[in-house]
């Protein structure tokens, strides 16, 4: 009984099979490849997309955001404003008022506008048929590379900033090094001036010591 039994579960499931269409190649499962498409904005074509990114990663060099330092304008250092302070070439600047006004106006140009104020440069470079501010020694050596030394992060103002780990190389400044117009030996006898020295008084030479302080 159990043998028949077998025989016809054997027999139906061979007829069962028998009435089902071949699997086909086409039938076949397979992975489907993943095609990728670059986004191109609304009004671009895909060469005139090309080129306004390059010409943004242009801009974007130029305008070195990883430098420390103010980076909406362009400034001269502190040691070149002061240079041309004391000739007579520069001046304090004070923002104005009503900018963006006056100028519509045509009250007053935009070179009259301080470039900090207009996101410019210090020489007027940035404004065209303006007149411009002459170059120093030391504004030439500030943009060769000079605003570098300025701008350490050292908490002593230049160098390499605390060694933290006691491993660096102990060094100092040399009796030659000038720093802020003096060498290391003429800062250590400097004395600040008195202020009527300040207003142009003479010093009152102080009279020798005799013998024991007495004759």
């Amino acid at each position: 009984m159990r043998t028949f039994t077998v025989t016809v579960a054997a027999t139906t499931l061979v007829a069962a099979t028998a009435f089902q269409p071949p699997i086909s190649a086409a039938q076949t499962p397979r992975l489907s490849s993943t095609e990728l498409y670059e986004y191109i904005p609304s009004g671009f074509t895909k060469a005139s997309w090309a080129k306004f990114k390059e010409s943004e990663a242009k801009k974007k060099a130029a305008k070195n955001l990883g430098r420390m330092g103010p980076k909406g304008f362009k400034s001269r250092s502190f040691q070149s404003f002061q240079e041309a302070l004391e000739r007579g070439e520069a001046s304090h600047m004070m923002p104005v008022e009503n900018a963006k006004k006056r100028l519509k106006s045509g009250e007053i140009k935009l070179e009259d506008i301080p470039y900090m104020q207009r996101g410019g440069s210090w020489d007027n470079s940035d404004v065209k048929g303006a007149k411009k501010v002459g170059w120093l020694k030391s504004d030439e050596e500030y943009a060769k590379g000079g605003f570098k030394r300025e701008q350490s992060v050292s908490i002593f103002g230049f160098g390499a900033g605390l060694d933290w780990t006691g491993q660096r190389s102990k060094t100092g400044p040399s009796s030659t090094e000038s720093r802020q117009g003096m060498t290391v030996e003429q800062a250590k006898k400097y004395q600040a001036p008195t202020i009527s020295q300040l207003k142009g008084a003479k010093t009152a030479e102080k009279p020798k010591k005799k013998m024991f302080g007495l004759f």
